[in-house]
């Protein structure tokens, strides 16, 4: 079975040409969108749902530069172990409880400007782990990736719990 990037005829590679993936994917969703199939029998029509679901699958994927990383690191043997793994670096830990500090005091205070801060401060560390994601997996460090694919995963869920809390204060 192809992996993505061979579905849509791409380098296997963290940076992805975002217009080439965009054409690509249209190319794939052209030749199996289900609508091709309106005379088709039910096999076929099966068949063509399934890889057009598996299109829209691998699209998101590669579109989106931390679900590509976990993919590549997956790819390439390394088992996140998202479940049962939560060891990070102890200056990560350390920010982490910083940052959740400073949301639970922001939120106790419906404190926009502190939220605006705070969430500037995790887009910053989240550019950078995307940067180094991209250095790791250029250097086909796979292991180390997959570390750096972890903090990703503890970022994005921070963020969202901090646009919870913007939500809140708003309403």
């Amino acid at each position: 079975m192809q992996n993505h990037f061979e579905l849509f005829n791409l380098p296997a590679r963290f940076d992805v040409d975002a217009t080439a993936l965009d054409a690509a994917y249209r190319d794939v969703q052209g030749q199996v969108h289900p609508d091709r199939f309106v005379n088709a029998g039910d096999a076929e029509k099966r068949v063509a749902m399934q890889w057009a679901t598996r299109a829209n699958e691998a699209y998101q994927t590669l579109k989106n530069p931390q679900k590509r990383a976990r993919y590549l690191v997956e790819l390439n043997g390394v088992d996140l172990q998202t479940e049962s793994n939560t060891a990070m670096p102890m200056d990560f830990l350390m920010q982490q409880m910083e940052w959740r500090e400073a949301l639970g005091d922001a939120r106790a205070a419906k404190d926009e400007a502190a939220l605006d801060a705070l969430d500037e401060q995790v887009k910053r560390a989240r550019k950078a782990q995307l940067l180094e994601v991209g250095r790791q997996l250029d250097a086909l460090d796979y292991a180390a990736a997959g570390q750096t694919v972890r903090a990703l995963m503890f970022l994005d869920k921070f963020g969202e719990e901090l646009h919870h809390a913007f939500s809140a204060i708003e309403a």
